[in-house]
């Protein structure tokens, strides 16, 4: 009872529920293992006791916890000695009426502390003992920015989206002509973006991992994604240099060439070579004294932060990016061979410095197109679930994670080995010791140039399934934190941005998550196939009733379960799905959603529809029942779907059309009350091939492949500029979008001589003429 008590005390959760009404004993390894990354030592009754009573006499000691989180108008409820005097010091250090004594005694609201502004700011407590104490006080609004109107937009993985001026995969330059064109010619009002955080740099004997959900740092953008063209140091560029660029461009266009007419696969490696080289060269123009000041303020306004982002770096490039295996001394961030490294390798970190502010730039000037082609939101950024071991921000931020300690899933009734995913997770204890700093200048790195933030596995702001180093994923435990805490510090950060908050709430679902997540106004994500009535019964479930990837509802009060291998609906037991689960009804949907048809980790609509994704799976020995039988009930469901979209008069052009199918499952999106309404982007020219197969490694080439149409030929931005079959399907939506209306779409003339644009008014029933 000892360790059960300390484990709780601790967040450290020693049962949990892999499906409602079953429970799971946590083994008592995993959680001594799990406080010992807590610094907490219960590997014994003796170290236990010794634990629970330091525990206590910490609580009975301190005045004020680490960091006070709050909204307006509600006091903290603090326990204090009578007579405490509390002031405030805003976070902008200004003196007077916020500096005044805040009277937070139980029987009163305290006025003074209604009039505090949002912010971070510090609070001094004094006691009448003479005691005393300074904390992190985080005022928060109640909600999240609302989108602006309801709106319609594309979700892309960026490097899939080649153009003519790619060097081998999607950039920046791309992402702002992407955005400039949907929003001026499809009223679009969004882009969802892939995570383009900073990955971890490959090696001869390693590549880069592709996967942009197993980032080297999330606080910094990766310059692979840089358009070098764009750098304006590089029109300056004379003599060798200039010749060796212009070499280096030929060799891009050869990468671009291969990758969408060889049926090559997208080579982040190869392409960050030629920018690497590029970039050296184009950094060797000096910056006009307007640019060099725009880039010492950058560096001032990133600070530790990118300072240490470069010279790992640049100690990457020397030793390898596993840090763990450097030199001595060299893994501590703070230790004195570090401080010499900065100095010794100084120009080399200048030049991760000047990548990281040069993308900052381009990444500033999509959100500009976007915004200034009529975007409501404009660019929706996506934050990954955690970070690659060896990276840079588990280097740099070492004591904020848990270490030896890794997150994942639970074994459930769809997975019973369970998931470890490799990523550290952040301890709650130290989260809220710093302030909850770290996580806070996170979301603002993210949210400079963002309208919305897509937050990957946003469950993990209330718990995650933290696995010990050499332990099964069955083995792991849940691991709560400051839920309040870490929505207060978003809401603060996603208001002062004007930013939308996106949940990926999708997989196991605690009960209550949904509900907290709505009441702060942040968006959930619903998925067409999954959404039906696992309430049972022939009336709805209602529009708040959000489900989980495989389907299943948190709003029973029971946990809802993950789709095997991340949520390819193909492989989950339908023996577990009740046979009276209906599709829900457009108006049964919530409102407070992205909805779309499908993600980065599903099959494409596509796919789906011809059975493709199925025959994908049994080519690659992943299904775990017969192909026969799953291909049956694949058919089963997706007639379930057509049946409802025929019944509501969706899909006038009768059964058997695919490019028809796929119309009619965006006009059931824009028929629920959904705020947003996403449209994977290889979906408007029929692409099959999904963009990650979970549950693969080497089997398929996930994140490697570009945007391609059905027969499976890549996609050129300007390809899908001029795709009809684009244009049907966008018309349609932007059509329904606003009411009805008719559709501006231009399209490149190919009547005549290829130059020049045409544009004609659409009412959305089929491709502009």
């Amino acid at each position: 009872m000892g360790r059960a008590l300390l484990a709780e005390l601790h967040g450290v959760a020693t049962s949990y529920e892999p499906a409602p009404g079953r429970t799971v004993r946590v083994p008592d390894d995993t959680v001594v293992a799990v406080l010992a990354a807590l610094g907490v030592d219960a590997s014994t009754p003796h170290s236990v006791q010794a634990a629970l009573e330091r525990h206590e006499r910490e609580e009975r000691d301190r005045l004020l916890p680490p960091c006070v989180v709050v909204r307006p108008g509600r006091p903290p409820r603090l326990r204090l000695p009578e007579g405490t005097v509390l002031r405030v010091t805003p976070e902008d250090g200004a003196v007077g009426a916020h500096g005044a004594a805040l009277d937070w005694r139980p029987e009163a609201d305290g006025p003074a502390f209604a009039a505090l502004p949002l912010g971070r700011h510090t609070v001094h407590a004094h006691a009448p003992d003479g005691g005393s104490a300074t904390a992190t006080l985080i005022v928060a609004p109640d909600r999240m920015p609302a989108p602006p109107a309801r709106s319609h937009g594309f979700l892309v993985q960026l490097y899939s989206l080649l153009s003519a001026r790619s060097w081998g995969m999607g950039d920046l330059g791309d992402l702002a002509d992407l955005a400039a064109w949907s929003g001026r010619a499809l009223g679009a009002g969004f882009v969802q973006l892939n995570p383009l955080h900073a990955a971890v740099p490959g090696t001869p004997a390693e590549p880069t991992d592709p996967s942009p959900y197993r980032p080297s740092s999330r606080r910094f953008p990766d310059p692979v994604h840089l358009r070098v063209e764009d750098v304006p140091e590089y029109a300056q560029l004379r003599g060798p240099a200039r010749d060796r660029v212009d070499q280096l461009l030929e060799r891009a266009a050869g990468l671009r060439t291969a990758v969408l007419h060889e049926g090559a696969l997208i080579d982040r490696d190869a392409v960050w070579a030629l920018k690497r080289e590029a970039l050296e060269l184009v950094r060797t123009v000096p910056l006009s004294p307007g640019r060099r000041a725009a880039y010492c303020d950058f560096l001032a306004e990133r600070g530790q932060a990118l300072e240490d982002h470069a010279i790992w770096s640049a100690l990457a490039e020397l030793h390898g990016p596993t840090w763990r295996a450097w030199p001595d001394g060299l893994a501590d961030p703070r230790s004195a061979a570090v401080a010499r490294a900065r100095g010794e390798h100084l120009d080399r970190a200048d030049f991760h410095c000047w990548l990281a502010w040069l993308t900052d730039g381009q990444l500033a000037a999509a959100q500009r197109a976007a915004l200034d082609a009529g975007m409501a939101i404009g660019l929706v950024h996506d934050l990954a679930v955690g970070v690659h071991p060896s990276g840079a921000d588990a280097w740099a931020l070492r004591d904020v994670f848990a270490s030896g300690m890794s997150i994942g899933a639970p074994p459930d009734a769809f997975n019973s080995r369970g998931q470890d995913w490799g990523l550290p997770p952040w301890r709650p204890d130290a989260l809220a010791a710093t302030g909850y700093a770290v996580y806070r200048d996170l979301l603002r790195g993210l949210l400079r140039h963002a309208g919305a933030l897509r937050i990957d596995h946003v469950m993990g702001l209330f718990r995650l399934w933290w696995v010990p180093e050499g332990r099964e994923p069955t083995e792991g435990c849940y691991v709560r934190y400051d839920a309040e805490a870490m929505l207060g510090v978003l809401a603060l950060e996603a208001h002062r941005a004007g930013a939308v908050i996106i949940g990926e709430d999708l997989g196991t679902v605690e009960p209550g998550v949904r509900e907290a997540l709505a009441g702060r106004g942040a968006l959930g994500t619903s998925v067409l196939w999954f959404e039906r009535n696992y309430n049972g019964g022939d009336s709805g479930i209602g529009g708040d009733s959000g489900t989980g990837e495989d389907g299943a509802t948190g709003e029973d009060g029971g946990e809802s379960v993950s789709a095997a291998s991340g949520g390819d609906a193909s492989t989950r037991p339908r023996d577990a799905v009740p046979a009276r689960a209906r599709p829900l009804r457009p108006e049964e949907w919530r409102a407070d959603c992205l909805a779309t048809v499908t993600t980065h980790d599903l099959p494409s609509t596509a796919a789906r529809l011809t059975g493709g994704h199925v025959e994908l799976r049994h080519r690659l020995g992943l299904l775990t029942r017969p192909f026969a039988r799953e291909r049956a009930e694949e058919a089963v469901e997706l007639a379930e779907w057509l049946g409802l979209l025929g019944r509501l008069g969706m899909l006038p052009e009768g059964p058997g059309d695919e490019e028809a199918a796929v119309k009619a499952v965006h006009r059931f999106l824009l028929r629920t009350p959904a705020k947003l309404v996403g449209v994977w982007l290889p979906d408007t020219v029929g692409d099959r091939r999904p963009q990650n197969l979970p549950g693969t490694w080497d089997q398929y080439p996930n994140w490697r492949l570009p945007i391609a149409d059905a027969t499976g030929r890549p996609v050129s931005l300007e390809d899908l500029v001029a795709s009809p079959r684009l244009h049907a399907l966008m018309g349609e939506v932007a059509r329904l979008a606003r009411g009805g209306g008719a559709v501006r779409s231009c399209l490149p003339d190919l009547r005549g001589s290829g130059r020049g644009v045409w544009c004609v008014r659409s009412q959305g029933g089929g491709p502009p003429s």
